[in-house]
């Protein structure tokens, strides 16, 4: 007898009779959904922060602006709290976008000075 593949399940009953297996792709299907909703919405979150960027290299506003962002995180960690999320994980989470943020406005901002100097 030739041994299984690795990629087969290691059952002799079919993956959907299995009601564990079952729910596993189910759970694993709204977790895909809530992926592709993430991603969807950070998408969305970076063209408004883009916009922003492009405002404030119009008004000559620093690309970063920290007492806003102590608001944010404060609001953040309240956030999580009420949704049961580790308030320390969302703070990390909204650290990295906002660092990715500040260097989105600071190329805005430089590309906008060499147009203005060319």
């Amino acid at each position: 007898m030739s041994p299984k593949p690795s990629n087969m399940p290691h059952t002799s009953k079919p993956v959907g009779s299995d009601p564990a297996l079952a729910e596993l792709e189910r759970l694993r299907a709204s977790i895909d959904n809530i992926d592709a909703a993430l991603i969807h919405m950070l998408a969305e979150r970076f063209r408004c922060t883009q916009e922003v960027g492009k405002l404030k290299a119009r008004a000559h506003l620093p690309p970063a602006d920290p007492s806003r962002e102590t608001r944010q995180i404060e609001r953040l960690r309240q956030l999580a709290r009420d949704a049961h999320l580790d308030p320390d994980f969302a703070e990390k989470f909204l650290a990295f976008v906002i660092r990715e943020v500040i260097r989105h406005h600071e190329a805005i901002a430089a590309d906008a000075r060499r147009a203005s100097e060319g």
